[in-house]
């Protein structure tokens, strides 16, 4: 069966502390998801999603501009954050963990995302759309994203953790 990702109703979103006081968050608004789903033997599935770095939106402009350049993403050499999945594992009736790899600036590391089939539905239009949620977390370091700046009372102007929510639908063809 083919699923065509719908961009509308679909995000990709991110949280990371800031002074280790309270929490930033944050989405992509430009990205696409290519799902090749096996429905019977949802091991067999597998994704690939396509973020555009300068697509990033923190509701700051100079926090966004500085999250495009060398000291994070590095948008303008590495303009894509890529995700590939490598092997899904059903965990529960809904639920999986999608294993695969993460490239960001040009890094790739592992990652496991935890997934939970949302459901299935036909809409007024006669179309029939299908959603799942994701999240992750990573240690943006891993990645080579180190900027910081110490703290006079301690800690760290950026927390390492980020923890990334994903919510996609697709439209059957």
């Amino acid at each position: 069966m083919a699923w065509k990702f719908d961009p509308s109703h679909s995000s990709v979103q991110f949280v990371a502390r800031h002074m280790m006081l309270s929490k930033v968050r944050g989405e992509f608004e430009k990205f696409t998801v290519d799902l090749n789903l096996d429905m019977d033997h949802p091991e067999n599935s597998a994704v690939e999603a396509r973020i555009d770095a300068n697509s990033i939106n923190t509701r700051e402009p100079q926090r966004d501009a500085h999250l495009r350049s060398p000291d994070f993403l590095n948008a303008a050499e590495y303009p894509e954050l890529v995700f590939k999945s490598t092997r899904v594992e059903r965990t529960g009736e809904d639920t999986a963990k999608v294993y695969g790899d993460l490239t960001i600036r040009g890094v790739t590391r592992p990652v496991v995302l935890d997934v939970t089939y949302t459901g299935m539905s036909k809409s007024p239009w006669g179309t029939t759309s299908i959603g799942f949620e994701a999240t992750t977390k990573i240690n943006r370091e891993d990645w080579g994203l180190t900027w910081n700046v110490a703290l006079e009372t301690g800690g760290w102007l950026v927390g390492k953790e980020i923890t990334i929510n994903i919510e996609t639908e697709f439209i059957q063809q």
